[in-house]
């Protein structure tokens, strides 16, 4: 079982070797068994994989991430829909009706404002109370829109003199960073899972492949956000470029711990279990079936 992931930050060429990844860098090389890995991020713009790993890893269901040339996560490799009932659940998330997406939709938020709130209350800030009391007014498909408004509250709490919309914050840049990985992650579990990416909940935009990945994304999102706290601290409006600490640190994002039900796993694990739940949500038409992170307290 997949479970643990590979950043590389230096120059590397990647092969495939027995049945494992084998990573040449100027000081040696070391060898990692495929099926150990869920994702690979090639965070230096002069790594290179042979076509033979390529398909070994989409094969193996490895989502594999690209940067740009400011380090920024730009890409990803997912594999071609494997999952062994894959016309049929198709076929189901097609048909899937408004008011079911409307009741997941309103889940989602809900997640979301309460893993907000416990960030908040975890990183000793001021308004989770708030937030809780916003989340009791999460109708069904939110058509208040109570996510931009806690979203608002939320941001102002975290960081004073914080704009998301400033991509040059250094802040932003960790965000980003974090957000790129487990949105990947997401969009794996999905894929293995048998359902189609872009087909959203909520997100339905006709130039995204990865609708259904932003839907699911959302109570990911806190998650990265207590990292990029830990990492910066209060922090004010900063220019500065993100070190390679930086990026190694947000590349970890997936294996923070959640709670999901009773357990305590990774949230890679949570990510499978989110979209293995909505596989059964979608089946049911059932949106209590749906199983989120939560942060632990």
């Amino acid at each position: 079982m997949a479970w643990k992931g590979l950043h590389l930050t230096k120059p590397s060429r990647l092969s495939f070797k027995d049945g494992q990844i084998a990573v040449e860098q100027d000081d040696g090389e070391v060898c990692t068994a495929l099926e150990d890995l869920a994702w690979i991020v090639l965070d230096s713009p002069r790594s290179t994989l042979t076509g033979t790993l390529l398909s070994a890893c989409m094969s193996a269901g490895i989502a594999i991430i690209v940067t740009d040339e400011t380090h920024t996560p730009s890409g990803v490799a997912l594999p071609f829909h494997r999952h062994h009932r894959q016309a049929d659940l198709a076929q189901r998330q097609v048909a899937m009706g408004a008011p079911l997406k409307k009741r997941l939709w309103q889940s989602i938020v809900r997640n979301k404002i309460e893993n907000q709130a416990i960030a908040l209350d975890g990183l000793g800030r001021s308004g989770g109370p708030i937030l809780r009391e916003m989340k009791r007014h999460v109708g069904s498909g939110d058509p208040d829109n109570v996510e931009a408004r806690a979203a608002r509250a939320y941001w102002s709490k975290l960081w004073p003199e914080f704009r998301r919309e400033d991509g040059g914050d250094r802040r932003n840049k960790l965000l980003n960073y974090g957000y790129a990985v487990i949105r990947s992650g997401v969009a794996r579990s999905l894929v293995a899972s048998g359902l189609l990416p872009a087909l959203g909940i909520n997100h339905a935009s006709v130039t995204n492949a990865f609708n259904l990945a932003d839907d699911l994304v959302e109570p990911f999102r806190p998650f990265v956000d207590v990292l990029a706290w830990r990492t910066v601290g209060e922090g004010r409006p900063c220019r500065e470029d993100l070190s390679v600490d930086d990026r190694r640190a947000m590349a970890s994002a997936l294996l923070s711990e959640a709670r999901v039900g009773s357990e305590t796993v990774t949230l890679l694990v949570a990510a499978e279990k989110a979209a293995e739940s909505l596989v059964r949500a979608i089946e049911s038409n059932a949106a209590e079936a749906l199983e989120l992170p939560v942060l632990p307290e």
